[in-house]
């Protein structure tokens, strides 16, 4: 009798507290997934038959004030893509020398450059890296299986380049050229 009032008064104060922090507007920085940016337009140097351009675009027309541009004339900042690579590696084998465990790996190599080409953000390199068990016996499973953790990695990709698009610093404004 006693225990379970116990358990009842915690309970209550759980709800209680929880209702509290709900109610006074706490969250995570940046729990809703949106950034600041500090530009306007930017252009993206990834051909359109990329899919994480197309998830990094998407990204980009959902922050606030952020137009993606088809040309780089025009645009606040450029990001130049240097280069993007999938591998895929033998982790272990097992007692017959069988491959047991791969290594996935996501690199992704980029500069972002202002309207005038000063390097705002210098050569980055971002690497990803997931381990798969594989068993010979279901090889269309794994397949499936690395196809997932490789969009995986492209998600958090997109999300890390954004991090970094949001902290650097804003670019200088551009001269307008006075109509003769």
């Amino acid at each position: 009798m006693r225990a379970t009032r116990l358990n009842l008064m915690r309970a209550f104060a759980a709800l209680v507290i929880v209702t509290l922090l709900a109610g006074c507007g706490f969250k995570l920085r940046g729990s809703n997934g949106s950034y600041r940016m500090p530009f306007h337009t930017i252009f993206l140097g990834v051909p359109d038959t990329s899919a994480l351009g197309t998830e990094l675009k998407r990204n980009l027309r959902a922050a606030d004030d952020v137009v993606v541009l088809d040309k780089a004339e025009g645009a606040d900042v450029q990001l130049v893509v240097i280069s993007e690579t999938r591998g895929r590696q033998i982790l272990s084998l097992n007692n017959l020398g069988r491959v047991r465990e791969y290594l996935l790996t996501y690199t992704f190599n980029f500069r972002v450059m202002d309207a005038k080409g000063a390097e705002l953000l210098p050569a980055t390199e971002i690497t990803l890296k997931r381990s798969m068990e594989f068993n010979e016996q279901e090889v269309l499973a794994k397949e499936a299986e690395a196809n997932l953790l490789y969009r995986d990695m492209q998600s958090d990709l997109v999300q890390q380049i954004l991090r970094r698009l949001a902290a650097m610093k804003a670019p200088a404004p551009q001269a307008s050229v006075p109509a003769k």
